[in-house]
């Protein structure tokens, strides 16, 4: 692929500015920001028709696939979801604030709110989360199987080596 990106524009200015500089991490560093952003519009966008927000999404998904009761304390929470603890207290009152989300105190441990999901909930995580992974098949459609799975390695052995 020949057509130069923004990533290219960007690395060429430093080159002619600052020629000593190794440049060829920030081809692939600059380049996952870049798609990060991209991603997380996209995913809110097609999120928008259920008036929730990816980080609601990623909640309410964290509590789904935790199977039943569909129930979990917020610590358990911020090992799946990228947020703050202050983010999550207040995303979690605005999920229960919006019905999709219960707070109730944890049977072991009284001072612990489990964050559980309401049948509203259920409904709409079932439903978005199709549009989610429709919405990420899509995004990579310009990907062949195996590029696709090359990436896939690649990118995880990337994360792990740095999480």
């Amino acid at each position: 692929m020949n057509e130069k990106d923004l990533i290219d524009s960007l690395i060429s200015e430093w080159k002619e500015e600052r020629p000593e500089l190794d440049t060829s991490a920030m081809e692939v560093v600059g380049r996952i920001l870049k798609l990060s952003k991209i991603l997380e519009k996209r995913a809110s966008k097609s999120l928008s028709i259920y008036n929730i927000h990816y980080t609601d999404l990623d909640v309410l998904a964290t509590i789904r696939r935790s199977g039943k009761p569909y129930e979990l304390t917020p610590s358990q929470l911020m090992k799946s979801v990228l947020i703050t603890s202050g983010a999550m207290t207040a995303l979690l009152n605005r999920l229960t604030k919006l019905n999709l989300i219960y707070r109730s105190p944890d049977p072991k441990d009284g001072r612990i709110k489990l964050a559980g999901l309401t049948p509203k909930g259920i409904e709409l995580i079932d439903k978005s989360i199709e549009t989610r992974f429709i919405e990420a098949s899509d995004s990579i459609k310009t990907l062949n199987k195996t590029e696709n799975i090359a990436l896939s390695i690649l990118l995880k052995k990337l994360l792990k080596s740095l999480d």
